[in-house]
């Protein structure tokens, strides 16, 4: 504790998402504290928003910012590009492929990414969203797909390549649903000249009795009727067994196994936490997520916290914490407080959530929105949660730009980022014979 007091206290954040970044921009400029921000990526990423850059309605750029950028006026913030690949809690180092970074206070918000219940063979052919470049391949499949349709002479490849699957009725997959029934209704009918609209088929699938099972049963009922009426079939107590090229083969219940012919499946079932947790001194829960104490902390290891979807933190009721970017961005900022109090001679706190509610979007003018007793559909949900996801993205320009993008898109009915992004990006294929 001596050294402790006689320099800064290194504090190494792993993970750029919405906690680790609270915990880096809250520490910044405090010189008590030398932070080192590490993740395999150079960007913030907006994740709410990611399915709209995956059904063209924004770009890329909107949703994301460089990490560097974010945190250029803080000199005790430093920012490594690196992935983490061990961490010695023994001798209290982070393991990375760019070297090691000794800590005294060591913060883990890496996140989680999708799961595919055991099956990641799967993953070739429905591609999950967590990522800009799975947004941007979802995109690629989803564009390709009707320009295939529109090229096909043979009616039932029109038809595959017209046949859109999304497994996981959970708010990303109602949304990427949703969006897929508006795109083909008000978007591809008005600029395809071969493609039927009537012809589209959008299936979401769910393994559950009911969809979007973190609102009110009212509520998602109320999601069922939007959904169909943009041409969307809920799938419910339906399982995927398996999923390849040309589609997937499910099971309704009790009943005989069925195939669904299509050329596009996307994957939105499940989530699992950073792997990074398999290698820590800690209890697991059965997703997978790191049990912590009140504090945040690893029990045994006062000196490392674990927040967001990679930690599991239970409320009041014993029940565990939503994997959403309210909880990551309170526990990061509960956590800046404790770390100050601690460099100021004090004791830490408790966390405490403050659920303020969630929602979802369906399309244009459909949303829900809960919060306590309070229950809005439709459009005024729909402004509720377009002001809210603008005012939470961290770049003001981002927010202009998403702004007058929307507003453009809900008086025309047009995306402005319909860009098919092949994976090739040579321009001499193959090597030349002749010199």
């Amino acid at each position: 504790m001596d050294s402790e007091t006689t320099r800064p206290l290194r504090v190494v954040v792993v993970g750029g998402g919405f906690g680790g970044l609270r915990v880096a921009k809250g520490l910044a400029r405090d010189k008590r504290f030398s932070v080192t921000l590490l993740d395999r990526r150079n960007h913030h990423l907006f994740q709410p928003l990611l399915y709209q850059v995956a059904t063209a309605s924004l770009s890329p750029a909107q949703i994301a910012v460089p990490i560097r950028s974010i945190l250029a006026r803080a000199s005790n913030v430093e920012v490594r590009l690196a992935e983490v690949t061990g961490i010695d809690l023994k001798s209290k180092v982070v393991q990375s492929d760019q070297g090691d970074f000794a800590y005294d206070r060591l913060v883990l918000a890496c996140g989680a990414q999708h799961s595919y219940f055991g099956h990641e063979e799967w993953e070739p052919f429905a591609p999950g969203l967590k990522t800009l470049e799975q947004a941007t391949e979802i995109r690629r499949r989803i564009l390709s797909a009707f320009e295939a349709a529109e090229n096909a002479e043979n009616p039932a490849h029109r038809r595959k390549f017209q046949t859109f699957v999304v497994v996981g009725a959970g708010p990303t997959g109602v949304e990427l649903a949703g969006t897929l029934g508006e795109i083909n209704r008000f978007t591809i009918s008005r600029d395809y000249r071969r493609v039927d609209s009537h012809d589209t088929r959008v299936f979401l699938v769910e393994a559950g009795p009911r969809i979007l099972t973190p609102f009110s049963e009212k509520l998602a009922t109320h999601a069922v009727r939007d959904l169909e009426s943009l041409g969307v079939s809920v799938l419910l107590n339906t399982r995927v067994m398996s999923a390849d090229k040309d589609g997937v083969m499910i099971v309704r219940g009790a009943a005989e196994p069925e195939r669904i012919e299509a050329a596009t499946v996307l994957w939105a079932a499940g989530v699992q936490p950073s792997q990074l947790n398999t290698r820590l001194d800690g209890h697991l829960d059965r997703q997978g997520r790191v049990v912590v104490g009140a504090d945040l902390s690893l029990a045994g290891h006062s000196d490392v916290f674990v927040i967001g979807d990679q930690a599991h933190f239970a409320d009041p009721s014993g029940k565990p914490l939503p994997g959403v970017a309210p909880v990551a961005m309170q526990q990061g900022r509960h956590l800046v407080k404790n770390l100050k109090r601690e460099a100021s001679g004090l004791a830490r706190e408790p966390f405490r959530y403050l659920d303020k509610g969630q929602m979802a979007t369906i399309g244009r003018s459909r949303a829900l929105v809960e919060f306590g007793g309070l229950r809005l559909t439709g459009w005024l949900a729909w402004v509720a949660w377009l002001f809210i996801h603008i005012y939470y993205l961290i770049d003001f320009r981002n927010r202009v730009a998403v702004f007058f993008e929307w507003g453009w898109s809900y008086l025309t009915f047009r995306r402005g980022a319909r860009l098919i992004l092949s994976r090739e990006w040579r321009s001499f294929r193959k090597p030349s014979a002749h010199p």
